[in-house]
């Protein structure tokens, strides 16, 4: 009888150990894939395949990128860049943002124009966000696409990825949608 008491407890206790592996494992497109860990915004997000991590200095608010190198034949590259910012309230995170999208957008395209495409609210790890995609022309008429998303992290601080990709509807943009996803904030 003692036995079996012991073995129904062990039984319990290892199903409750895979009860909450199951629903504590990392769930987010990638899972599994290396990660960089932003110390300065306080984001950690992961890499898809066939990007890299982009070490070295970036330009002031952006403080790391992966990149995605083009392949044989192709001209573009699409990349994501994190950075940290000021305070935003939940309340001014679309107008936040889509300030932000037309800003970086001219600064990627100064002699170009922007489109904005989509701005549509987010939650990422949990926290409030505003997600926002320009198009991009450049003086001579080639197109690029960037979506940016900045999550609040209270009064105090908020955390951006910036996104770049060549055209809607490609790998490039999933990529880049993943990553957001998979971002984690300290």
């Amino acid at each position: 009888m003692l036995i079996g008491i012991v073995a129904a407890v062990v039984f319990a206790l290892l199903a409750a150990a895979g009860v909450a592996w199951w629903l504590l494992r990392d769930q987010s497109p990638l899972a599994g894939r290396p990660r960089v860990t932003d110390k300065t915004a306080g984001v950690s997000y992961g890499i898809p395949e066939g990007w890299k991590h982009q070490k070295g200095d970036l330009a002031s608010p952006f403080t790391s990128a992966i990149v995605k190198q083009p392949s044989d034949g192709e001209v573009e590259k699409s990349t994501v860049i994190a950075g940290r910012g000021d305070g935003v309230p939940e309340s001014e995170l679309k107008e936040t943002t889509e300030l932000a999208a037309r800003s970086n957008a001219e600064f990627f395209a100064p002699n170009g124009s922007s489109k904005l495409k989509e701005s549509k609210s987010a939650t990422v790890d949990g926290r409030a966000g505003h997600s926002t995609t320009v198009e991009m022309a450049d003086g001579e008429g080639a197109k690029l696409y960037m979506r940016i998303t900045v999550v609040s992290m209270g009064d105090s601080r908020s955390v951006f990825l910036l996104g770049f990709f060549p055209q809607l509807g490609t790998p490039e943009e999933s990529d880049v949608d993943a990553v957001v996803a998979s971002a984690s904030f300290k």
